[in-house]
């Protein structure tokens, strides 16, 4: 390993045949570059779609009140469910097995616009009417000020915390929001916080264009006194969100005389099945990331080894003077794996280069577009360590394995023959 003349004989018969050798040694560059790029790739696209979830807990589903579809109990179909306080006490107290529970109420978005004003600018927002136990579930980025508490719960206090984009519609030239008071459908708030959404595209917009106040002075303000429009329920530690959502559902459905095959009375969505989902695609996208690439380097490393019997035959009555005077097979068997693996060893590192070069210039191409340009599908390209690790290992042992075929076969012919040979 350590004979300078083992190294310089390794230099001399790679620069023998120069056309052969960068050949052969393009096949195994070309494989790992190819692995790198795949897997580089697989990751900016998990990032991407992933960045999408970083704003809500996990662990979380959310349900709301639908119509009928069946008729129970005496009941006809159709009827419209409509959730109220007494529910979400009922499910605090039944279902221990849920962390938060969080009423909700809406106005705008799907259930139609809401006017905001505030000195001679108006918009069109989604208001909130939320507990400060929501940014468990669905976390932001506060800017300024501060977000919901209990005294505003327990008081009814008339605050609001608002999105970016309100602050750039209400407050056009750069005014301090904190303070001011904005007017929602006739009622007056005071700005207490600015927040920014932790999400990605479209849904970042539509954080952005919303605005929080109190559920209990939701209530009051806007003529939904013991009106819940829907729940988002998280699941306490180590216990299954599957199994929460089906107890709270059996919950309310038993209260609002739902029949239990009806599937249509109470939506809900689980976000824990949903991400596990997302999961199990991009574990099988990785996977198949690395069975191709690895079948590039596979077909690399045969390369290696065919070439590596041309240079034995080549090299045959060498091997036989080596032998004769004395040179054991393991000697012989270690210089050609030796061979084998500074070849593939040095075009895989090339390759491993390249392929991360390119994956940190694709990012830095992102990095440096305009925000509103960025891709919300693709970000952050790049290749883990681990990985960076686990590609090495593999082009030694694909060097030795190229290596050791060529080496047996070297050693199998007598050295009497070796010499005659020509």
């Amino acid at each position: 390993m350590f004979d300078l003349d083992h190294w310089q004989e390794i230099g001399h018969a790679l620069a023998k045949n120069r056309l052969r050798t960068f050949l052969t040694a393009f096949g195994v560059f070309w494989g790992i570059f190819l692995l790198v790029v795949l897997l580089g790739s697989g990751n900016g696209l998990s990032n991407g779609v992933m960045a999408g979830f970083q704003g809500t807990a996990t662990n979380s589903f959310f349900c709301w009140g639908m119509r009928t579809s069946k008729p129970f109990a005496g009941l006809a179909a159709g009827r419209s469910i409509e959730f109220t306080n007494e529910d979400t006490e009922e499910i605090r107290r039944q279902v221990p097995e849920a962390a938060v529970v969080a009423p909700r109420l809406q106005r705008g978005g799907w259930r139609g616009g809401a006017t905001v004003r505030r000195a001679g600018e108006t918009g069109s927002f989604t208001i909130m009417g939320d507990h400060p136990e929501i940014f468990t579930i669905q976390s932001v980025l506060l800017e300024r000020g501060r977000l919901l508490n209990r005294m505003d719960i327990a008081e009814q206090r008339k605050v609001a915390v608002i999105g970016t984009r309100v602050v750039e519609v209400l407050f056009p030239d750069g005014e301090n929001p904190i303070g001011d008071a904005i007017e929602v459908n006739g009622v007056w708030f005071k700005v207490v916080g600015v927040f920014r959404s932790r999400n990605t595209g479209g849904q970042a917009d539509r954080d952005a264009q919303t605005v929080y106040v109190p559920f209990t002075t939701f209530q009051q303000a806007f003529n939904a006194a013991n009106e819940v429009h829907w729940y988002a329920v998280t699941a306490a530690p180590g216990v299954d969100v599957a199994r929460v959502e089906e107890k709270v559902l059996d919950l309310l459905r038993s209260r609002h005389k739902v029949a239990p095959d009806d599937r249509r009375g109470i939506g809900h969505f689980n976000l824990a099945e949903e991400f596990g989902k997302i999961q199990g695609l991009f574990a099988g996208i990785r996977a198949l990331m690395w069975i191709v690439g690895l079948g590039t380097l596979t077909a690399g490393a045969i390369g290696v080894s065919n070439i590596m019997l041309i240079v034995i035959r080549e090299r045959t009555k060498e091997i036989g003077l080596r032998r004769a005077i004395g040179a054991r097979p393991s000697s012989v068997i270690g210089q050609i794996v030796l061979e084998a693996v500074v070849l593939t060893s040095i075009a895989g590192f090339l390759g491993l280069a390249a392929g991360v070069a390119t994956m940190e210039g694709i990012g830095a191409l992102l990095a440096a577009a305009p925000a509103s340009g960025q891709p919300t599908m693709f970000r952050n390209p790049g290749v883990m360590l681990d990985d960076a690790l686990l590609a090495v290992a593999i082009l030694v042992a694909a060097g030795a394995v190229a290596g050791l075929i060529p080496a047996q076969r070297a050693v199998a012919v007598s050295p009497v023959v070796a010499l005659r040979s020509e």
